[in-house]
């Protein structure tokens, strides 16, 4: 037998492995976590992929990723100038009101497509309570993910026979209506267009003495 016959039959029994088939749907939600949401859904009502591994998948990939955005802002905000910018009392207000508002802030971006990465994001970097943030995304994550997928797991098996492999564009059409509304609430909500804090804060100099 050659290696390249020993490569593709390994391959071949990697991507039907239930533990490889989590692992890779995991990855999935790190680059488009909704679409991954709902064509895993589908494989599992087509018998392709176990509901344990696409479930087990889903929400370990999507609760990693969530952790992670808090982990990125608290590394931002870990250098001598992210720290001035995250204690300066231009932002005092907002880091006040997200500190007060913080489970339901946290559970409610969960559910609006957008604006999760400026939240959680902005959580890490005004290093708010980490064991607050992490329960309440995964009870978020548990809801709306089980949600989205039982949704999608009953249309693909409700189309099985009408639509078909249709069924997959359907299924990619909306996961790219949620990341259009995504994007539009992003940019609604963003900075831009109405002064962004840096532009606000115009010859504010952040500095020991301001903080």
């Amino acid at each position: 037998m050659s290696d390249t016959t020993t490569l593709g039959s390994w391959l071949t029994a990697a991507i039907h492995d239930p533990w490889m088939q989590a692992v890779l749907i995991a990855i999935g939600t790190f680059i488009l976590e909704d679409a991954t949401t709902i064509l895993a859904a589908i494989m599992v009502a087509d018998g392709i992929v176990p509901l344990a591994a696409a479930l087990g998948g889903l929400y370990a990939g999507v609760i990693l990723g969530d952790l992670g955005l808090y982990g990125l802002g608290r590394l931002a905000s870990g250098n001598g100038r992210g720290e001035r910018y995250g204690r300066h009392r231009l932002l005092a207000p907002f880091r006040i009101w997200l500190d007060t508002r913080l489970i339901l802030t946290v559970f409610a971006v969960r559910f609006i497509p957008g604006l999760r990465l400026p939240t959680y994001t902005a959580s890490g970097f005004f290093r708010l309570h980490f064991p607050r943030f992490a329960i309440t995304v995964i009870a978020a994550t548990t809801i709306w993910t089980t949600l989205l997928f039982l949704g999608s797991w009953h249309f693909g098996a409700a189309t099985a026979e009408s639509l078909g492999p249709w069924r997959w564009v359907f299924g990619l059409g909306i996961a790219g209506l949620i990341f259009l509304i995504g994007r539009t609430n992003a940019g609604r909500f963003s900075p831009a267009g109405k002064g962004s804090i840096s532009d606000r804060a115009g010859s504010h100099d952040f500095s020991d003495r301001e903080i």
